[in-house]
């Protein structure tokens, strides 16, 4: 790097893009480490409903590292202020090191947690307002979360909106502070950062991800992991809530759908979701963050000259 202001790489895009195939590519040439942006691949034992392809982490036999992937059991809460803390320090040993970092995932709140560098003001539990709480359904949590704070619950992710633990502690952060200590946005950063996006025309996304949902679904390994999951001490509500693949699969576990209905509305949800990320970065850019829309058919051609430039 050729100045004093730290620089980093943003690879973001909606599900089924190729994000993560690109991010290695670039991590490979230019000598970088991956930082993961996904709420759910966070979680150990959740690998292929979310599409972590840890054997894909390596160019011509070596390894490329990477970072907030496994980081956590899936029975353990997970929220976007701890993933901005350990995205941080992942980000600040990676430019120690000298190395580039590039952040890749679709996980919009995240991702914008790390890059417009929020500020989260902690706050203790509240014993008997949590009890309140645990007493309403998600879609109760999510409504009145909606009212407090809309801002923030239409940044939400899938997983968020149904993850009844998350939203409690949303709420929590949110009736026991004043309004002015919500996450808010610091203006103040010291990283310099390009942000690259890959993205399709919905028709094509939606074939792409209707081969990826049967590609996983082969031979039933992706039912077995959840299924896994479950024997391994995580309860049904607690995969619900994991949205996508983990709701409809413990469902069909459940015996609560046939294979046929629970593969439609898979793909439906998963299509709706990547409709929604859409929409979010198109917000970002609205809101004044700068995406470059890489040619789909030669991204990674495209994405070079854009870092050479940037470096």
């Amino acid at each position: 790097m050729t100045d004093n202001i730290d620089k980093a790489i943003a690879v973001v895009g909606p599900t089924a893009a190729g994000k993560t195939k690109l991010a290695i590519a670039l991590a490979h040439k230019y000598q970088g480490e991956i930082i993961g942006a996904d709420s759910r691949q966070v979680y150990k034992g959740m690998d292929i409903g979310t599409g972590k392809d840890l054997d894909d982490y390596y160019n011509n036999g070596h390894p490329i590292p990477y970072h907030l992937i496994d980081v956590v059991e899936p029975t353990e809460n997970f929220d976007v202020a701890n993933y901005q803390r350990l995205a941080r320090q992942a980000l600040n040993s990676i430019l120690a090191q000298g190395h580039l970092p590039i952040v890749a995932g679709g996980s919009g709140l995240y991702l914008q947690a790390l890059i417009d560098n929020y500020e989260f003001s902690p706050a203790k539990p509240n014993t008997a307002l949590r009890q309140d709480l645990e007493k309403l359904s998600v879609q109760e949590l999510y409504q009145k979360l909606n009212n407090l704070a809309p801002a923030l619950a239409s940044k939400l992710n899938n997983s968020d909106r149904h993850n009844h633990r998350r939203l409690i502690r949303y709420l929590e952060i949110i009736l026991n502070k004043p309004t002015n200590s919500l996450p808010h946005k610091n203006s103040h950063s010291t990283i310099n950062w390009l942000i690259l996006g890959i993205d399709y025309p919905m028709e094509i996304l939606e074939q792409r991800i209707y081969d990826r949902l049967i590609e996983r679904l082969e031979n039933e390994a992706m039912i077995e992991e959840v299924y896994r999951l479950h024997e391994q001490g995580v309860d049904w509500r607690r995969l619900e809530s994991f949205g996508l693949e983990y709701r409809f699969i413990s469902r069909y576990l459940r015996e609560q759908l046939d294979y046929d209905q629970m593969v439609e509305q898979l793909y439906i949800a998963i299509r709706q979701f990547a409709k929604r990320q859409k929409t979010w970065f198109k917000r970002w850019e609205k809101q004044g963050r700068e995406i470059h829309w890489l040619d789909v058919n030669n991204p990674l051609q495209e994405a070079e000259s854009l870092i050479d430039q940037f470096l």
